[in-house]
């Protein structure tokens, strides 16, 4: 008797909701704050991915015409170090010259052919999720692939699975100063890039035209940090389909899939209630916060400098991580590779800024293995290079700097040149932060050194 009771007070509960929109209302009335958490959480999950786009769609956006950049599948030779007006990517390299391609490989694998060479010379290979699939430093010939191409390869060809159609290549040859470029463009010349049905048959394969078009030149990261809700997640749905998530992403999937952020979903902002475009504002204001918050786990001190460590560059699921690491510097290598200390403070922890005049004092000069190098290079605010009148952005272990009588090496920090600028590394006229690049780092001797300080004068 019971039982039937309660099944005819369902029975009614069910009938006079569909009377009564309060009680329907009760019943299907989202949880916008439940929502945007789940958005929060997928425009991190997203955001290397659509970065990573806008930064393709830039550096492929020429027919030609337009210098330092190249069609897909193309190689775009820099002829130069990175100077201040360069701003495709945050804090750029100078201690290298970068061989950098964006591979199209969803019809066919591409071979990409390195040289032997007689300097620091590999190429990081990433997927477009921003994570290291593989590292050529060995001269030979190489198929970029997708894991499920089928197909023969030629003698001689080694095979490098990518899990994205989209991958970006990063060559990086040192350079020791203006002198030193024509061996650089030697090793360049020796490059090769070409799709796998062209192989052996290099002197009648023409590369095809790229395109040009205005509405595609855009500094990246602006570019995204500007999209609408609708824009930057339906623009990363579009993404996903070529370019898979992994199988690890399975579970956080979905949880985005409630909000319609998946391959081929369509992203309708009517979820976001009617105060959207002021939530989407705040939390993107917010985003540099939230991420350096998360991002500070993985922070290894060393000495007032800090810098990045595993898994950066193949981040598995820490996808706060790779977020942080894409908005502050796109493409970072994995730590055998390199490392990447940083500093923002003096040695009280004030913020450096460019009013005052600082030495940087090393006790050592920084620990490499063999074919390692460093270098300390100056950012101002919006993590760029500093223009200034001697056109030097950093100093590195190929700068003719002068050593102290001692061995120890003092790098001056200024907005205005010194009396003697041999040690001068100009910096801005507000504030700034440094880089500090270790290339194949003896891990095991930075336990015991001792990192360079910086006082005040």
């Amino acid at each position: 008797m019971k039982k039937m009771l309660a099944t005819l007070l369902a029975v009614f509960t069910l009938l006079t909701c569909g009377f009564f929109s309060d009680c329907s209302a009760e019943k299907t009335q989202p949880d916008t704050d439940a929502v945007w958490e789940t958005v929060g959480e997928a425009y991190i999950y997203a955001f290397p991915l659509v970065l990573t786009d806008a930064t393709k769609t830039l550096s492929t956006n020429t027919d030609g015409t337009v210098a330092s950049r190249a069609p897909v599948n193309q190689f775009n030779h820099a002829k130069k170090l990175a100077d201040a007006s360069f701003r495709t990517v945050v804090t750029p390299n100078v201690d290298t010259v970068y061989s950098q391609a964006w591979l199209d490989i969803g019809a066919e694998p591409m071979i990409y052919v390195l040289p032997e060479t007689d300097r620091f010379c590999n190429v990081q290979i990433l997927d477009a999720w921003t994570n290291t699939a593989a590292v050529l430093d060995t001269a030979g010939a190489y198929a970029i692939a997708l894991p499920d191409w089928e197909g023969e390869l030629p003698d001689g060809v080694t095979r490098v699975d990518v899990p994205t159609a989209t991958v970006w290549s990063i060559a990086r040859v040192v350079l020791s100063g203006d002198e030193d470029l024509p061996h650089v463009y030697a090793i360049q010349d020796q490059m090769q890039l070409l799709p796998l049905s062209a192989y052996g048959e290099e002197g009648r394969y023409t590369a095809p035209q790229g395109r040009y078009a205005k509405e595609n030149d855009f500094v990246p990261i602006d570019k995204v940090l500007s999209m609408t809700p609708d824009e930057f997640f339906n623009t990363a749905n579009r993404l996903m389909q070529v370019n898979p998530p992994a199988d690890a992403d399975e579970e956080l999937l979905k949880k985005l899939s409630a909000v319609n952020v998946g391959a081929g979903m369509t992203f309708d902002a009517a979820l976001l209630g009617e105060d959207a475009a002021e939530r989407w504002k705040k939390m993107l204001q917010g985003l540099r916060a939230t991420l350096a918050a998360d991002g500070a786990k993985y922070a290894q001190k060393l000495g007032q400098w800090r810098y990045y460590g595993k898994p950066i560059g193949d981040f598995g699921t820490e996808y706060t991580y790779r977020a942080m690491v894409a908005l502050v510097g796109l493409g970072a290598n994995t730590v055998d590779v390199a490392i990447y200390p940083k500093t923002a403070v003096d040695e009280i922890g004030a913020a450096l800024n460019g009013e005052k005049t600082y030495t940087l004092h090393f006790a050592s000069l920084p620990p490499t293995l063999e074919g390692g190098f460093w270098s300390v290079t100056a950012y101002g605010e919006d993590d760029f290079l500093i223009d200034n009148p001697i056109h030097r952005f950093c100093i590195n272990d190929r700068s003719a700097f002068d050593l102290n009588e001692d061995g120890t090496l003092d790098i001056v920090l200024s907005k205005n040149a010194p009396e003697n600028t041999a040690n001068w590394l100009p910096v801005s006229d507000g504030g700034f932060h440094l880089f500090m690049r270790i290339y194949v780092p003896d891990m095991d001797a930075l336990e015991t050194w001792q990192p360079p300080v910086i006082r005040e004068q």
